[in-house]
C-alpha cells in the first residue's frame, strides 16, 4: 500500500502530466514496430500517410445513389486516447490517430468528404440507430452483443488489456478474473471492457473471495488520475491504448498484457447500405500499401489484418 505522502505526490504529478499524456502522440518504445522515434509525437501526428490515396471507381460504385450524390458522409467520432484519437494541439483541435487516419483514407478512396462531429463514445452507437450519424469510430470492438444492433466493417484487430502503476510490481498478467477479485477495476463507461467486467462478477463470488468492484469513467484523463491516486488498483482499456500510455515515463504504468483479442470496425446502423462500400475501401488500402503505412506510423503493426470483413463473429 501507498503512503498517504507518497498518493499526495502522485496526485501532484498527476495534475502536472495527464494534460500532456491526453495530447501525445505515438511512444518511442523499440518494442513496438514502427513506434515514433526521437523525432517525438508531434512529428507523428503530423506526418502524412493518407494525401496520396486515390479514388477507387469500384468501390465508389459500390456506396448508395444518394451518398453519391451529396459527396459527404457524416462520422461521430470518439476522442482523447491516443493513439486511437486525440487532438495533438488543443489550440487548433486538428484531429490524429489511427482512427482519423483510417477515415481520411477511405472517404478518399470514396470519393467522399468527412463530416466528422466529436461526441461522446457512450452516445455514438446508439447516434447511429437515430440517424445523427452515418458512420462511429471509436475503436469499437466487434462483440456478439454489439452485432445484435450494429454492423461493423473491420480495418484493424485490437482488444482488451490491462495496466497497473509501475510501483506495483506484484500484479501479474490478467489471464482469469478471478485474478481482480478484491480488487478495484477502473475502465471507460459503455465500453465493451465495463461490460465484460460486469457480466462476469459472479466470478469472485463464485470461488468464494470478495468480489472486485468496477468504476466507470467518461474521461481516459480521469480513469489515469485515479490509477495513479491509487483510488482504482487496475485499469482496463484497449491494448493498443495501454501500450502507448505505458511507453511514456510520465504516465507511470505499466502494460499487464493482453486479455481478450477483438475486431474493431467502424460501425454503422443495422443494415447500412454503406457496409460493402467501406468493406472494398478498407481492401484498396490494404492492397496499395497505405493500410500498412498507417499501422507503421501509430506503432500498432501487431494490430494488422489480412482483410476487411462484415459483421464477423466475435474472437472466441
Amino acid at each position: 500500500m501507498r503512503t498517504t505522502t507518497a498518493r499526495r505526490r502522485a496526485a501532484l504529478a498527476a495534475a502536472v502530466l495527464l494534460p500532456a499524456l491526453a495530447l501525445a502522440g505515438c511512444g518511442s518504445d523499440p518494442k513496438i514496430a514502427g513506434a515514433a522515434g526521437a523525432s517525438g509525437a508531434a512529428a507523428t501526428a503530423s506526418q502524412d500517410v493518407v494525401s496520396g490515396v486515390a479514388k477507387s471507381e469500384a468501390a465508389a460504385a459500390l456506396l448508395p445513389e444518394e451518398v453519391r450524390a451529396a459527396g459527404t458522409i457524416r462520422f461521430g467520432s470518439s476522442f482523447g486516447v491516443p493513439p486511437t484519437a486525440f487532438y495533438p494541439d488543443p489550440a487548433t483541435k486538428k484531429p490524429a490517430g489511427i482512427d482519423v487516419d483510417f477515415t481520411d483514407a477511405v472517404a478518399k478512396v470514396l470519393g467522399l468528404t468527412v463530416q466528422r462531429e466529436d461526441a461522446a463514445f457512450e452516445t455514438i452507437l446508439p447516434a447511429l440507430d437515430s440517424g445523427k450519424f452515418d458512420v462511429g469510430t471509436g475503436n469499437f470492438g466487434v462483440t456478439a452483443a454489439r452485432l445484435r444492433t450494429i454492423d461493423f466493417v473491420t480495418y484493424i484487430d485490437d482488444g482488451q488489456g490491462f495496466a497497473v502503476r509501475k510501483d506495483d510490481t506484484e500484479r501479474r498478467p490478467v489471464t482469469d478474473l478471478v485474478q481482480l477479485c478484491g480488487l478495484t477495476i477502473g475502465t471507460g463507461a459503455g465500453t465493451t471492457f465495463e461490460t465484460t467486467l460486469n457480466s462476469h462478477r459472479n466470478v469472485c463470488t463464485d470461488a468464494g473471495k470478495k468480489p472486485y468492484e468496477v468504476k466507470a469513467f467518461s474521461e481516459s484523463g480521469a480513469l489515469l488520475t485515479g490509477l495513479q491516486q491509487g483510488r482504482i488498483d487496475v485499469e482496463m482499456s484497449t491494448i493498443n491504448g495501454l501500450r502507448h500510455q505505458a511507453a511514456q515515463e510520465a504516465s507511470g504504468t505499466r502494460f499487464l498484457g493482453e486479455f481478450h483479442r477483438l475486431d474493431v470496425g467502424f460501425a454503422f446502423k443495422k443494415g447500412s447500405k454503406l457496409t460493402p462500400a467501406f468493406q472494398a475501401a478498407v481492401n484498396q488500402l490494404i492492397k496499395d500499401g497505405t493500410y500498412q503505412r498507417i499501422l507503421a506510423k501509430w506503432g500498432v503493426a501487431d494490430s494488422a489484418i489480412k482483410e476487411s470483413q462484415i459483421s464477423p463473429p466475435e474472437h472466441p
